[in-house]
């Protein structure tokens, strides 16, 4: 019996050890995973941390991280081709990439400059001219001739080319290829339609806008026209996919964000659009003053206004690609351009700048070392190439 005893303390103490080292090792896996949690969210807080301060972070100056000599001349103008400079003249053009070496040159002799931009693709042509030079950062793609005065151009990025050309009672609208063969073509006649104010042409050249604009009745009306130019357009009649009567308002400006968006500026109001087979209406903005400038990336567009606010002398409203009102914002910036980063946008002139985040935030605000002709980004890590009138340098902020 007392064998039996002994037998079973001696289990019920193994039974209990077992169990203490099962314990201490549930301890011990809870601990390490404790330790590892602490260290995540010390990283994560970190991580946080480091964002907060670097959106937060205002830069006050900026070193030349790099620095290539140029001559400027006069009659030109520079404008940002991709992420090399176009620079152009009534007697020809050339583009500059960011080691300062030029990809290409065309000499020509126009007298009124026309051209469009669609990312690093652009359109050269001469308002009532019959030429028009077709080219992208790397290289010229072709030349196109109509057999009918310009009055309008726009390009896409795959090098096709939408021109507006007059005749005598009748408004021709063709789409090219970069080699000048002809796609599409289209007419209007001012009787019928109405004039053609705007036209644009989406990246992947596949979707056409266009703002007709007339008078009914001594009221300025304005129909938005949509034309699908694929394959799927072939199933519509003249390609045209869809519309939008607009009644007492002038559109004289339309244009496409991304393959998929468009947007048209009113005297009155802001329409997007979006949809890459059959373009909707996804939202409108009303204003009662006048917008000075328009400014646009794939992301977002930008309407300048004058101040409202006696501090200020200008006013920016920005809305996304998604018809949603960023924000507005408010600044003092004699400005040349406006152009739009990922989180953020920049204002400036020949002398100064001003960098600010969709929230609010001045990033940078102040004076350039040179004479600025054009200013470009380089990343999101507040990197900039800068061209002015001796040198295009790469900068970074501080």
């Amino acid at each position: 019996m007392a064998e039996i005893r002994s037998y079973v303390k001696e289990k019920n103490k193994r039974i209990q050890r077992q169990a203490d080292y099962k314990d201490k090792i549930r301890k011990h896996k809870l601990t390490a995973v404790y330790r590892v949690l602490l260290v995540l969210a010390a990283v994560i807080a970190l991580v946080i941390l480091i964002i907060v301060q670097y959106r937060r972070h205002v830069y006050t100056a900026y070193d030349i991280i790099s620095s290539i000599a140029q001559e400027s001349t006069a009659g030109t103008r520079d404008i940002r081709l991709g992420d090399s400079v176009l620079t152009y003249s009534r007697d020809g053009a050339h583009c500059t990439d960011s080691r300062g070496e030029v990809s290409w040159n065309q000499t020509f002799g126009i007298q009124d400059v026309k051209t469009s931009v669609c990312g690093n693709t652009v359109a050269i042509g001469e308002y009532n001219g019959r030429n028009i030079y077709v080219a992208n950062s790397e290289k010229l793609l072709g030349n196109i001739t109509t057999t009918m005065p310009i009055r309008a151009l726009s390009v896409s990025s795959t090098g096709a080319v939408v021109a507006v050309l007059a005749d005598t009672d009748i408004t021709w609208i063709n789409t090219y290829d970069s080699s000048g063969k002809l796609r599409y073509e289209g007419r209007t006649y001012m009787s019928n339609s109405g004039y053609p104010s705007s036209v644009s042409l989406s990246p992947n050249g596949e979707l056409l806008c266009v703002a007709y604009v007339y008078v009914d009745a001594g009221v300025i009306k304005t129909n938005i026209a949509f034309y699908n130019l694929g394959t799927l357009g072939d199933n519509y009649n003249d390609h045209f996919v869809g519309g939008y009567p607009y009644t007492d308002l002038l559109v004289p400006y339309v244009q496409f964000m991304n393959n998929e968006t468009a947007f048209a500026v009113g005297d009155s109001r802001l329409m997007i659009y979006s949809g890459g087979y059959k373009p909707e209406n996804k939202g409108e903005f009303l204003y009662d003053e006048e917008v000075r400038s328009v400014f646009y990336s794939d992301r977002y567009i930008g309407l300048v206004f004058g101040s409202d606010d006696s501090d200020y002398l200008y006013k920016l409203n920005v809305y996304d690609a998604s018809a949603e009102r960023v924000g507005t914002y408010y600044f003092d910036i004699a400005y040349k351009d406006i152009f739009f980063g990922k989180d953020n946008f920049v204002i400036y002139n020949e002398s100064e700048c001003l960098i600010m985040t969709m929230d609010g935030i001045e990033k940078f605000n102040g004076s350039f070392q040179k004479t600025v002709e054009l200013m470009l980004p380089l990343g999101n890590s507040y990197q900039y190439m800068l061209v002015t009138d001796t040198s295009i340098d790469k900068i970074q902020l501080k």
